[in-house]
């Protein structure tokens, strides 16, 4: 089936099941299924999959290359038999060794992308004012592409099997989008051991005292950790996007934005020169 069809039915099976999860569990039932920017996320919907997840994986293969100097094939069958401590070790505790490396390194890569110039690429993600399951995959390439390279060649330099990062890899892809979902789970008494929706969402927040917060994709004890953890009690955010607009709507002029000379720094807490942070 070619993949272009597998997207679409994939498309429709997820739109019907969390168009039902947000049915039964709306965190803010008032907000509209046709947002005007639906049609840039379900563009999104296609581009992150087959183009922008595509480049990401094409460059983590030239990465590989250029260190081991051999072709894809040859890189795999070393990697897969390598023996190393790690990649002996049973397969569901290499997933949790993945898993936890993998959000220590998307946590910092996370705050970095809320700085300076790769701001400019992350802050596309944050425009969505109405957070639904949908919106997660409003992503520039870039993002992706620089995100997602450390925390593999850390996986695979430390000596991970990489069958086991081929399971995390659409694992993390599914839980990022139920991250998104407009829903009311908080996970209860569990809530600072695995990241839930509503703590997702305080980090989409708009209003002030959720910005800069909770980074962490899976692992809200990082958060915690180094202080960024925020979860008011009986309380769910309830405007989400810029502070101050500065990105502009359409897939297209998306796309561009990051590029653009004449961008406006709107959004930045005050610090020292050439160290701002961006407030969302």
């Amino acid at each position: 089936m070619p993949a272009i069809a597998r997207i679409f039915i994939a498309l429709l099976i997820l739109s019907a099941l969390f168009w039902l999860v947000e049915y039964l569990f709306s965190a803010n039932p008032a907000q509209k299924k046709s947002r005007k920017d639906l049609n840039t996320d379900l563009i999104y919907w296609f581009i992150t999959p087959l183009i922008s997840k595509n480049i990401t994986r094409i460059a983590i293969g030239l990465l590989l290359f250029a260190v081991f100097q051999q072709d894809l094939a040859t890189i795999r069958n070393y990697l897969e038999h390598t023996g190393t401590w790690l990649s002996r070790q049973p397969f569901w505790l290499q997933a949790i060794g993945i898993v936890l490396t993998g959000d220590f390194i998307s946590y910092w890569m996370h705050r970095a992308f809320h700085r300076g110039w790769l701001w400019d690429f992350h802050a596309i993600h944050h425009s969505s004012v109405s957070l639904d399951w949908l919106s997660s995959v409003r992503l520039h390439p870039l993002n992706d592409l620089l995100m997602r390279i450390p925390q593999v060649m850390a996986i695979l330099a430390l000596g991970f099997s990489p069958a086991a990062i081929a399971v995390y890899a659409p694992f993390l892809t599914f839980y990022a989008i139920m991250l998104h979902a407009n829903v009311n789970w908080s996970f209860g008494k569990f809530g600072w051991l695995i990241a839930s929706p509503v703590f997702h969402r305080w980090h989409h927040t708009a209003q002030k005292e959720g910005l800069n917060k909770n980074f962490a994709g899976l692992i809200p004890a990082y958060d915690w950790l180094f202080g960024t953890y925020y979860m008011p009690k009986g309380r769910q955010p309830e405007k989400f996007g810029l502070p101050d607009k500065q990105v502009p709507d359409g897939f297209f002029a998306q796309m561009l934005h990051p590029f653009q000379r004449n961008k406006t720094p709107q959004g930045i807490i005050s610090g020292n020169k050439g160290d701002a942070t961006v407030r969302c």
